[in-house]
């Protein structure tokens, strides 16, 4: 039995990626105590090693603003695109939609959905599996972006998402 045709789930998603940015507007989180600070930059040499990671977000999503600061303090080069159009990224890339979350990142041929530790991103760039990439739908309490000031933090599972659309456990984060 079908529910909804293609243009009503559209819709759907768009309003529940709406919903998700609007979430992490009201409470955009605080940096973890694992990230390097900002006033200690990482090494010219080192940034140049790390390929660059497109972000695309919301202009008016806090969270994934915190969660691009997550990923230059482990020394990546991040370029962000704000848009409206969300959906559409999300399209092109082929997030499935119940892996969505409110940000899509894309790094060396990779994509990255949602707020994905950097140790999941380096270790990725480093197995180089044959995949279209990682996903963490929703946005769990404690993930990077995500944190909460009285240090609670939901278990999440991050997925790869391989070449056929299908998703399987990558990491487990208690």
């Amino acid at each position: 039995m079908k529910f909804f045709n293609g243009t009503a789930l559209r819709a759907i998603v768009l309003l529940g990626t709406t919903l998700l940015v609007s979430a992490c507007q009201a409470a955009p989180g605080t940096p973890s105590d694992d990230a390097v600070p900002a006033s200690s930059p990482p090494s010219a040499a080192a940034t140049q090693a790390l390929p660059l990671i497109t972000v695309h977000k919301s202009p008016d999503c806090g969270c994934c603003g915190v969660w691009v600061e997550h990923v230059r303090a482990a020394g990546f080069p991040v370029r962000v695109n704000d848009t409206e159009d969300m959906l559409a990224i999300k399209q092109r890339l082929g997030i499935p939609d119940e892996m969505l979350s409110c940000h899509t990142a894309e790094v060396d041929g990779y994509v990255v959905e949602g707020h994905v530790p950097v140790a999941d991103i380096q270790r990725l760039l480093s197995e180089r599996p044959a995949a279209r990439g990682l996903v963490l739908p929703g946005m769990p309490v404690g993930s990077p972006g995500m944190e909460s000031p009285d240090g609670y933090r939901q278990s999440f599972t991050v997925g790869l998402l391989e070449e056929n659309g299908n998703v399987r456990g990558f990491s487990q984060h208690p």
